[in-house]
């Protein structure tokens, strides 16, 4: 369901405000009383309160909500080696430079934020658990169900924050300010009643929801499925992922963008997004607001603003053999993918001619290459400042210029965008079935899931990018021959047998080096690093080649044992009165 957000905000706004003063579990009730709310339509309003968390905008602090955003584009893709701040150095540069070049503080505005959207997220889902029991005109069986929407969510909501900073508090609907137990301890584990809440939310959940956006049992299957998978808990994930794959529910689009172009929302790709809307007298708010600034730069048409360039690590992945068709694993960042940094948009430019995955121009924006409907780019003159930022833009959930006044909202500034962001998509399904299968030593399995991924590129031509019909014309559409392909793009699945063949290490790299290609800039790269173990030999091997080319990098390093999470607000530690601690080394 697209969520009236707005309508949202205002009822949020009269029950549920964050106190400035007391820690973010101090959220007394207050303008409605509870007896006006304790029934179906309040608890429903409630529960909508709740899913509209999901993309990070509070309602009480609008500054940007970059830290807050959903698509954790900072935490998950900058700090993951996907991509540069982008901008330039000053724009937003005391908020993100420290965290991508990290070292960050405990005061970091965006950590705040991040902090204070999942857990209003979890304070709004505990009302709802709350009041919906207090309710006289719900049945038991729509108390469930209600609760296990609820519960879904909060377990999304804690596992973000788990996710983001390890030693977090569980928060559950008996926790309040009223009750003053609220000073909660972050030194247990919160895995279980994570996958508690979920193991709730699959026996009630219905197999499919009327409302799209609701979260369904194969939501819930997915979503413990990954908490499994975070626990290095394989063969339970397994069995989970069976399961949701087995359901028939879900397959890969044809066309990959699909994923990531709001006329296409709620495809058969998708197991749960956070939805967007526009035009709907919010003023741009429920659009994809923490993402908004996250567009090429000026000379594209799109205006505004340039933030999170891809880096050219990221490009140096989707090289591919011209003989195999496959990736290196070893050797992809030895020379780089030709790029036009230096170069004025003015002066003669040839792109890299070698031989690519063709998800490269679906997920970057390169000079010489068609941008959406709206020109082939033209480097420089689409870069905010290309020195400091590269030479790339981003590509996936930019919006097409058809589009604009009615997925858009031009009236908001910046642009009001109606993408939703795939918080789980099949894709993600299939490559964790994969990872789980190398684990428990299922090569030739693992290599199928693999392969499916593949083959949507391989097989389907028509769906790479294309030359325009007339580059002065963008918008007469684009040829979808082989003949007029944008670039040398080949791409070819794992022989059969290859994984088995060459051994668990192998099979290993190449489902992770999968991931970053298929899930580049869906702010997934830094998490995946952490729970592989391998966050301070990637990372740093990034940093070692891309601070000869942003200079900002020059001296940054990742800290094993110390950068894999981030540090806890200071500010919520000093609120708790000595029950939370702060991760190590901060």
């Amino acid at each position: 369901m697209k969520y009236s957000k707005y309508l949202v905000s205002l009822l949020v706004t009269g029950i549920i405000i964050l106190s400035c003063s007391k820690s973010f579990l101090d959220v007394p009730v207050s303008g409605l009383g509870e007896s006006q709310v304790a029934n179906r339509s309040g608890v429903e309003n409630l529960l909508i309160g709740a899913y509209a968390m999901l993309d990070g905008v509070t309602g009480t602090d609008q500054k940007w909500v970059k830290g807050g955003a959903i698509s954790n584009w900072v935490f998950g893709s900058i700090c993951g080696s996907d991509a540069y701040k982008g901008s330039d150095a000053g724009d937003e540069g005391e908020n993100i430079t420290p965290l991508e070049t990290f070292m960050p503080a405990a005061n970091n505005l965006y950590l705040s934020q991040k902090w204070n959207a999942v857990y209003t997220g979890v304070y709004r889902t505990n009302d709802v658990l709350r009041l919906s029991r207090m309710a006289k005109d719900i049945s038991p069986a729509e108390e469930n169900e209600i609760e296990a929407e609820a519960r879904f969510l909060r377990a999304f909501y804690h596992f973000e924050a788990k996710k983001m900073w390890n030693k977090v508090p569980f928060v559950d609907e008996t926790v309040s300010f009223a009750n003053n137990n609220y000073h909660l301890s972050n030194t247990r584990d919160i895995w279980p009643e994570i996958d508690n809440d979920l193991r709730f939310a699959i026996a009630n959940l219905p197999a499919t929801q009327q409302q799209v956006g609701r979260a369904s049992r194969y939501a819930a299957y997915a979503l413990l499925a990954k908490s499994y998978m975070f626990q290095d808990s394989f063969y339970k994930a397994k069995k989970i992922l069976d399961t949701v794959i087995g359901s028939g529910n879900y397959k890969l689009n044809v066309n990959y963008t699909d994923n990531f172009n709001a006329a296409k929302d709620n495809s058969v790709e998708s197991v749960f997004a956070c939805q967007s809307s526009v035009n709907d007298f919010a003023s741009g708010m429920n659009g994809d607001y923490g993402d908004n600034l996250n567009n090429a730069n000026y000379g594209s048409g799109e205006g505004c603003c340039g933030f999170f360039q891809p880096s050219q690590y990221l490009v140096n992945h989707f090289k591919t053999d011209a003989v195999t068709g496959l990736p290196d694993f070893t050797h992809f960042n030895d020379v780089p993918v030709k790029n036009d940094d230096g170069i004025q948009s003015s002066d003669p430019f040839i792109p890299y001619g070698g031989t690519l995955d063709p998800r490269l121009d679906l997920t970057v924006g390169r000079r010489g290459i068609p941008f959406l409907d709206w020109g082939i780019h033209t480097g420089q003159d689409w870069i905010k400042d290309q020195q400091y930022g590269g030479p790339y833009s981003p590509k996936k959930n930019a919006y097409y210029k058809s589009q604009e006044g009615i997925l858009t909202e031009p009236a908001a500034w910046p642009v009001g965008i109606a993408n939703n962001i795939n918080l789980i998509r099949y894709s993600d399904v299939l490559l964790w079935a994969a990872e789980a299968d190398i684990e428990l030593g299922n090569l030739d399995e693992a290599e199928f899931y693999v392969n499916m991924i593949r083959n949507r590129m391989a097989d389907h031509h028509e769906a790479w990018v294309h030359k325009y019909l007339d580059d002065s014309d963008p918008q007469k559409g684009s040829y979808t021959d082989d003949a007029h392909l944008a670039a040398n793009y080949y791409i070819k699945p794992y022989p059969e047998g290859d994984f088995t063949a060459h051994g668990q290490d192998y099979a290993r790299k190449a489902v992770r080096y999968e991931r970053t290609l298929e899930l580049g800039m869906e702010g997934h790269r830094f998490f995946d690093l952490v729970r592989w173990g391998t966050a301070s030999t990637e990372i740093n091997a990034y940093l070692q080649k891309e601070r000869t080319l942003r200079y900002y990098l020059t001296g940054t390093e990742f800290i094993p044992n110390h950068n894999e999470y981030f540090p806890i607000p200071q500010t919520e530690i000093d609120k708790s009165a000595g029950a939370m601690t702060q991760n190590p080394g901060y």
